[in-house]
């Protein structure tokens, strides 16, 4: 029984010769297969168009395939010569070619690790900032809050809120001093500034630190502007204990004395919205700034 292998071709064998030569021999043996077949064609044509003798149809030849052989090696030269000049140029190239790479690639990093650098500084300024803009924000904020309770106890701004209303009038004609003087209405302002009174404002006019409670002959004057019974004293502040903590104090009881001894009449109601006007802006005549050795003005508590 014949083996089957034997009948079965070989990878190598099927494919062709040309396939498996290498490509110098395979340039080689075509440029000699090439140049054997013109000489051949030049021969037979040279043949038919004249008839040399023997000797020289047999010298031919031989003077021929040395000439073709010598054309052939010059001209595989000068291909070896052009591909491995063309090979060296381009590896020379390529090498350029990697070189400028590395050094872009190189450069590139060197950048992008810079940025990095600063970005990390940039965020770290940016914290720095963001707290100085919560401490600025902070104290801002404070310093608004001692602003307005400055304006509010000092007058000059409008204030709303709370409190309690003092209404004093003039008692029975008949009865000697029965009117109420400058005297008496300091001393309801004064007893509600100490029990804890925020503003105050007499007939409209609002208490600074700069008013002045007198008595022009019979008329009582408030911030130097006329006043007339009845006297309505305004006081804003916690209505929970000023009404209470004003009648237990000396300035409530010179009221209720008034009341009982003078017939002057005194009442005393809480408030839950009373509205408080700013004092007039007064201009200042002597100031001076302080100086390194000067006290300021006491902080405020809260």
């Amino acid at each position: 029984m014949p083996d089957e292998r034997e009948g079965t071709p070989e990878p190598d064998r099927l494919t062709p010769e040309r396939v498996r030569l290498p490509l110098l021999t395979l340039i080689t043996q075509q440029s000699l297969d090439e140049d054997y077949l013109h000489a051949a064609e030049r021969r037979a044509l040279a043949a038919r168009t004249a008839a040399p003798d023997a000797s020289e149809q047999a010298a031919r030849p031989a003077h021929a395939r040395h000439r073709v052989a010598a054309v052939v090696a010059v001209v595989f030269g000068v291909l070896a010569t052009t591909a491995f000049v063309q090979t060296s140029r381009n590896e020379d190239v390529d090498a350029a070619s990697r070189a400028t790479l590395v050094r872009r690639v190189t450069d590139e990093r060197e950048r992008v690790a810079g940025l990095q650098d600063r970005i990390v500084d940039l965020r770290e300024e940016n914290a720095e900032l963001e707290d100085s803009l919560t401490r600025a924000r902070a104290s801002h904020e404070a310093e608004v809050t001692r602003l307005r309770r400055v304006q509010t106890r000092t007058g000059y701004v409008a204030v709303r809120g709370p409190g309690v209303v003092i209404t004093l009038d003039d008692g029975p004609p008949e009865i000697i001093d029965s009117e109420v003087k400058d005297l008496d209405l300091r001393i309801a302002v004064n007893g509600l500034w100490r029990v804890g009174a925020e503003a105050i404002a007499v007939n409209g006019q609002r208490l600074t630190a700069l008013s002045a409670i007198r008595s022009s002959g019979l008329v009582v004057r408030v911030n130097k502007v006329n006043l007339s019974p009845p006297y309505r004293v305004e006081a804003i502040g916690d209505t929970r204990t000023l009404q209470s903590r004003f009648l237990d104090s000396t300035e409530g009881s010179w009221m209720l004395q008034l009341r009982d001894d003078y017939g002057i009449a005194f009442d005393m109601d809480n408030d839950d919205n009373l509205e408080l006007p700013a004092a007039r802006l007064r201009e200042l005549r002597s100031v001076r700034p302080l100086g390194d050795d000067d006290k300021g003005p006491p902080e405020e508590t809260p």
